[in-house]
């Protein structure tokens, strides 16, 4: 398993020029792709408005609407207080920084415990439980194999059996302990290596829209690098519209639009496979990766969307469930009361499959 986000909390001037020129190519796409995938706000007649935020922060761009009535903040305040949520995450969470906490602590070759700060013990804790519950499919610890796919510098490559079956040894949730009483966590394997990637851009979703609300706005979209969280209502009174993206990895289109209900807050998070993915031998290779296998999955789900009231939680199900398949994701779905819709490759046909949670959402 491995988010398709992993460009989340990238710091460009850590990587070498080709690198940084590719992935600041890669990052205009991406933002042409976020317009596309988050915000449908349709003015046409509308005579209320929204203040907007907007900005490119750690490799990815965030955009944010809020409804500023009675609030005493100024958007100036608001920006402040966002990026400095960035800033924060970006310290403790980033993989792409040598000097963040989680590099650190991937750096550290011991079994002895470390001490680590709550947020670290917050999203391993919840990990540990998704992976018992997607039948280990959802993994933070699969850093090695993205590594040695070559997806961590865009040097993609199929490697040995040999090479798959050694980096497996050092591959594992049951290798990784957490001590929640007394914050910090343990490495059975000194190899053991943590990537936070697939559920650190939730927490941070939700870290943002908790300082908004801090401030007093509730009535707000929150969206990071193409995951959100919306809650209450437009300005004009209309519910927040999100779009889902048509699952194609050449042609951009809108495969549903959602009308958010849910006033007390929804977060919308989507896992894909059809962006970040090779070709090699004619046989396509998707980045998200079996951590059983070592290999990319082989299924035909192409995404997941996810809604649920804690963005960090639809962050990290949506990649387990993308994991899966849509066989498994759906039956997961359904046990877990989860609201997940799921599109997927039938031939040359795309079709989609909802939970009875997802269908029966205030949603259409």
């Amino acid at each position: 398993m491995q988010s398709d986000r992993s460009l989340s909390f990238l710091n460009l001037n850590t990587l070498s020029a080709p690198a940084a020129r590719f992935i600041r190519f890669f990052l205009m796409t991406f933002r042409y792709i976020s317009y596309l995938l988050i915000i449908l706000t349709f003015t046409g007649c509308e005579q209320a408005a929204e203040t907007q935020l907007s900005g490119s922060i750690q490799g990815t761009t965030y955009h944010i609407k809020m409804v500023m009535d009675k609030v005493e903040a100024t958007p100036e305040q608001v920006k402040t207080d966002v990026e400095a949520v960035f800033k924060l995450v970006d310290e403790k969470l980033s993989n792409w920084r040598e000097d963040s906490e989680i590099s650190r602590v991937n750096q550290q070759k011991t079994t002895d415990w470390i001490s680590v700060s709550p947020e670290i013990i917050q999203l391993v804790t919840i990990a540990k439980d998704i992976h018992q519950r997607s039948e280990g499919c959802y993994d933070l610890t699969v850093k090695p194999l993205f590594d040695l796919w070559g997806f961590s510098k865009h040097e993609s490559r199929v490697p040995e059996q040999g090479e798959i079956d050694r980096t497996l040894t050092h591959v594992g949730m049951s290798k990784l302990e957490v001590d929640v009483e007394n914050g910090r966590i343990r490495k059975l394997d000194p190899e053991l290596m943590i990537d936070l990637s697939s559920i650190a851009q939730g927490y941070t979703v939700g870290a943002v829209a908790d300082r908004l609300e801090s401030r007093g706005i509730h009535d707000y979209l929150a969206e990071i690098g193409g995951e959100m969280k919306v809650k209450g209502r437009k300005a004009n009174g209309a519910p927040w519209r999100v779009a889902i993206e048509k699952p194609t990895p050449l042609v951009r289109e809108v495969q549903r639009i959602l009308d958010i209900h849910q006033e007390n807050g929804a977060a919308v998070m989507t896992s894909g496979t059809y962006r970040n993915f090779f070709e090699s031998g004619g046989q396509s290779y998707s980045h998200i990766l079996n951590p059983k296998t070592g290999r990319p999955v082989t299924h035909n789900l192409l995404s997941v969307t996810v809604l649920h009231d804690d963005p960090t939680l639809a962050d990290a199900w949506s990649t387990a469930l993308l994991c899966v398949g849509e066989i498994e994701g759906a039956r997961i779905a359904e046990a877990e009361g989860l609201k997940a819709l799921f599109i997927y490759r039938d031939g040359q046909e795309l079709k989609e499959r909802m939970s009875s949670q997802f269908t029966s959402a205030p949603t259409p």
